[in-house]
């Protein structure tokens, strides 16, 4: 499996509220958040890991070359206007074969995500399979629906009455993905939502795959929460 991070996120919030650190280097549980990812993914069969970063994150940029990895490290150091548009940019270093894209800033346990990485490796019918969560954390959840068969069948802004999912923001797929993002690019269409209604749009097969708890650290006040999850 070939694995790719988005971590070109200003962390403009996490700034504002006293956390010097970007958030890439965030410490959870003695471990930097991008490490910390780097690290699970290699316990899940990673074959390259490919990251993009922004133009001012020197820090984190000087972090990543310092790493000695046993697989590829492929690096993009590019500011883009969206996640969209990061996930373009690193569409052009990800090698060929499945791969899963996640933002930095996505929390979750290794073992939950080890089972969601496991099963998209033994499927053959989806063009993707997305990690969706019945945790709603996000400030703006993208809520999936669903068939009775996990098929999903539309994204969604808002909830709805029998609503029961949301976006992870832990996105498995195949190389059927990238004309579809091409198409969003030259179409001038932008975020990563609207990537994904454009996977359905296009006729892709996507299965959501349900992990029971996944948050984000958007505020200062989402480290401690993180690490306390983690911790149980």
């Amino acid at each position: 499996m070939n694995y790719a991070i988005i971590a070109a996120g200003e962390g403009s919030r996490l700034a504002q509220e006293g956390v010097a650190k970007p958030k890439p280097l965030v410490d959870l549980q003695g471990e930097p958040m991008i490490g910390r990812l780097i690290n699970i993914m290699l316990r899940c069969n990673a074959q390259s890991i490919s990251i993009i970063v922004n133009e001012h994150m020197t820090e984190v940029r000087e972090y990543l070359e310092g790493l000695k990895l046993p697989v590829p490290l492929n690096l993009v150091v590019q500011t883009t206007p969206s996640s969209m548009h990061s996930f373009w940019h690193l569409s052009r270093v990800i090698p060929g074969g499945k791969f899963c894209l996640t933002t930095v800033d996505t929390i979750f346990r290794e073992e939950d995500f080890k089972g969601y990485i496991e099963a998209f490796e033994n499927d053959d019918l989806h063009d993707g399979m997305w990690a969706v969560t019945p945790f709603v954390d996000d400030e703006k959840p993208l809520w999936v629906d669903v068939d009775e068969e996990m098929n999903i069948t539309a994204f969604r802004d808002k909830g709805w009455d029998g609503a029961k999912y949301v976006s992870g923001g832990v996105y498995a797929m195949t190389h059927e993905a990238f004309p579809v993002l091409n198409h969003c690019i030259e179409q001038g269409i932008s975020r990563m939502r609207n990537f994904q209604r454009a996977m359905l749009e296009h006729g892709k097969h996507l299965m959501a795959y349900s992990i029971d708890k996944i948050i984000d650290v958007d505020h200062a006040s989402d480290i401690a929460t993180a690490e306390g999850f983690l911790g149980n």
